[in-house]
């Protein structure tokens, strides 16, 4: 494994040079595995971040982040989006084992919400789910949705065929499910990726 643990600190000479912009942390690599409990790299460079107050958002699946809310009820402008892909946390286990669990992921949402904090979730790659129970159980919680679509079917096809949800590799079939989401997101800001 290889650990930047130096980010914070080339974050700190690099941010006095640029102009002030948003900053996402992180759209590839989730910036709260398992690992960010023991260094904190994440963490540290928020703490780089919060004076420049530039625009923040964070994306994770991970209910580490609420380890750092203290932090994030002091920028100005932060967004806080939590990855939920399913509503069904045996589906999660089989594409996201190492994942936070659901219910927690939910339960992370909330907290934030309730916090004051401007908060979204992701729902990609969009998995096997009853599109209404998770809009029920998101909609309190979020201001915005992102949906994005499973864009590489033919990597999964074969766990799709192992568990018998080979309708989920159906384009027709997951436009409807799209559908359902967005009528169960209804007044929310609402991307399809």
């Amino acid at each position: 494994m290889d650990v930047k643990t130096n980010a914070p600190e080339v974050l700190q000479r690099q941010i006095k040079k640029a102009a002030r912009g948003h900053i996402l942390i992180s759209s590839v690599t989730d910036p709260y595995q398992p690992i960010e409990e023991k260094y904190k790299l994440t963490r540290r460079c928020l703490e780089v971040l919060l004076p420049y107050q530039s625009s923040v958002d964070i994306l994770t699946k991970s209910t580490l982040v609420l380890r750092d809310l203290d932090l994030l009820k002091r920028f100005k402008e932060v967004e806080v989006g939590i990855t939920i892909t399913t509503d069904d946390d045996e589906i999660r286990k089989i594409f996201e084992p190492h994942a936070s669990p659901i219910p927690a992921r939910i339960q992370a949402l909330k907290t934030l919400f309730e916090t004051g904090l401007k908060t979204y979730v992701f729902i990609g790659p969009l998995l096997p789910m009853n599109p209404e129970a998770l809009s029920e159980k998101l909609n309190p919680y979020v201001h915005s949705v992102l949906i994005d679509r499973m864009n590489y079917a033919t990597k999964t096809r074969k766990i799709y065929t192992s568990k018998k949800l080979n309708q989920w590799l159906d384009y027709d079939f997951v436009d409807e499910m799209i559908e359902r989401l967005q009528m169960g997101f209804a007044g929310k800001d609402l991307c399809i990726c």
